[in-house]
């Protein structure tokens, strides 16, 4: 089944081009069916590439997906046109009396910053006490897990010595719990970032398991007791020239950047990377849809 997104989305073309089914608005309202309503607080610069890259793996799924994407009034983007965001972004106060089955809510690049000096960290707290009650399943990527486990359970992040950047192997620990069903022992994801959580921090907390970790990129999938929050620390989301694009723009600026590790083939940075994580993205996030999501939401939203 496709996802629906409004008509003129521009990641509406690029997916249409590699074959995923979407859906558009006003075809969907004709289904005599309830889609999944998914809510996407997207924090990252550069929204319509995260749009894309989000709406990709959640395509793959035979559920009906409805879209929303939601946005911070105390931060103005200067990489996203004004006229995009108000034509497909809502703010929080259009959405806060709404139920929805589940939320994403993104990576942004401000692990550096402590988390009370992120200019919409009010704002963003008020949005994770929220999902306690109006969302069923809530899964935050990168800097968004870091903060949701922060705030959530009080998880502090670490500054690494040098930048978590690359293609790393992760094995799975928990092969019982449905969100990792179907994955292999060892698998690999993207990373991208200057900070960590750290396994003893996690293990001291009763209400929270680490599903699946790397030797090198630390904790990567952890879930709350009641399986409502999900932290992925990667983002199994990037396209194959993601981390290309991340090198190149910091090497560019002359800023110290080592190049991504498991990337490139031969390590040169001419070559087209080799896709060795989209199998996981795919299967992480239908997972998340189908179990925590679709198997878990009332049928009838509101008694969320």
């Amino acid at each position: 089944m496709p996802i629906n997104i409004p008509d003129q989305l521009p990641a509406r073309q690029i997916l249409e081009s590699e074959n995923v089914f979407v859906m558009s608005t006003s075809r969907a309202s004709h289904q005599d069916i309830r889609t999944l309503r998914i809510l996407i607080l997207n924090l990252m610069p550069i929204k319509i590439t995260t749009e894309t890259q989000l709406l990709r793996v959640l395509s793959n799924t035979p559920l009906q997906v409805d879209v929303e994407f939601l946005q911070t009034l105390t931060h103005k983007s200067h990489n996203t046109s004004h006229e995009h965001l108000s034509t497909f972004y809502k703010c929080f106060d259009e959405v806060k009396d709404k139920k929805y089955d589940g939320m994403i809510i993104t990576g942004a690049p401000v692990e550096q910053i402590e988390f009370e000096d992120v200019d919409y960290w009010d704002e963003l707290k008020d949005i994770m006490e929220w999902t306690k009650t109006h969302v069923m399943s809530t899964f935050h990527i990168c800097w968004g897990a870091q903060a949701g486990l922060y705030y959530h359970y009080g998880i502090p992040k670490y500054a690494t010595e040098s930048k978590v950047f690359g293609i790393f192997s992760h094995r799975l620990l928990c092969s019982h719990e449905p969100l990792m069903r179907g994955f292999d022992d060892t698998f690999w994801a993207p990373h991208s970032r200057h900070t960590n959580v750290r396994p003893e921090d996690i293990g001291r907390n009763p209400n929270l398991t680490i599903l699946a970790d790397s030797a090198e990129a630390g904790p990567y999938i952890i879930m709350s007791a009641d399986r409502r929050q999900i932290f992925v620390t990667g983002h199994s989301e990037y396209d194959a020239t993601t981390l290309r694009d991340e090198y190149l723009r910091d090497r560019n600026k002359g800023l110290d950047i080592d190049m991504p590790s498991n990337y490139f083939p031969g390590n040169d940075p001419g070559a087209m990377p080799i896709v060795m994580w989209r199998a996981h993205a795919h299967l992480l996030y239908s997972n998340w849809l189908n179990y925590y999501v679709y198997q878990a939401t009332p049928f009838m939203i509101e008694e969320i």
